[in-house]
């Protein structure tokens, strides 16, 4: 048996490990931090479903546990980080003439309107049973949101940035907050961006009017012990 517990972390790219990595190393100290990075949004890819979402969040932790030689019952956590990217809104999506899909605090922008209400409605769904899940092959889960998206919450930016400036940004802000674990928690707590409430109330309030097209995050609840 590992002699440390292990605390999963599921993100979108590689600058949201790069951003948070080193946060939440330092706080989960006593404990082994993995990230599964997922390249993209389990929460809006096609080949997801409500039917398959849990199975495919299982397979990224088995991942883990093949990778570095774990057993399941190391594993005592799973944080698992994702965009709402406006998931939630209604009638708020209007045609654009650019190829990329641009989000506002009050509506988005896309080439295919049709497309983006359905990817919304799916996302919507998938989002929402992650949300009321509590274990996942038996290891406690949450799903935690940044809303529009990471850059919106941690560097106040609602951009279509590139791989290249994403990285960046995430080395500015991992720079900043090196040993300063407290003072992010200050950050992302404040009233500015968290949500109040309990983890259910938070998503209460994010599914709501165009809320998820706001800046808010419910990161702050991975901090409360």
């Amino acid at each position: 048996m590992n002699e440390k517990k292990v605390v999963a972390v599921i993100v979108e790219g590689p600058s949201d490990e790069n951003a948070l990595g080193g946060i939440l190393k330092e706080f989960f100290s006593s404990e082994e931090v993995q990230f599964a990075v997922v390249h993209g949004d389990i929460t809006s890819d096609k080949n997801t479903t409500t039917d398959n979402v849990l199975k495919r969040i299982d397979k990224l932790i088995d991942g883990l546990r093949s990778r570095y030689g774990y057993q399941w019952d190391d594993f005592i956590r799973i944080i698992h980080i994702a965009d709402t990217d406006g998931t939630f809104t209604k009638d708020c999506v209007m045609e654009s003439d650019n190829d990329a899909v641009r989000y506002h605090e009050d509506f988005i922008e896309a080439p295919n309107v049709e497309a983006l209400i359905k990817r919304n409605e799916c996302k919507a769904q998938i989002m929402l049973k992650l949300h009321s899940t509590g274990k996942v092959h038996g290891i406690k889960y949450r799903l935690f949101y940044n809303s529009c998206n990471l850059e919106h919450v941690l560097y106040n930016e609602l951009k279509d940035f590139s791989d290249e400036e994403k990285e960046a940004l995430s080395d500015d802000f991992a720079e900043k907050y090196e040993g300063k674990v407290k003072e992010f928690i200050d950050f992302i707590s404040n009233p500015e961006l968290a949500v109040p409430g309990t983890y259910k109330q938070t998503w209460d309030y994010i599914i709501k009017d165009k809320n998820s097209l706001k800046r808010h995050t419910n990161m702050n609840m991975i901090f409360k012990q």
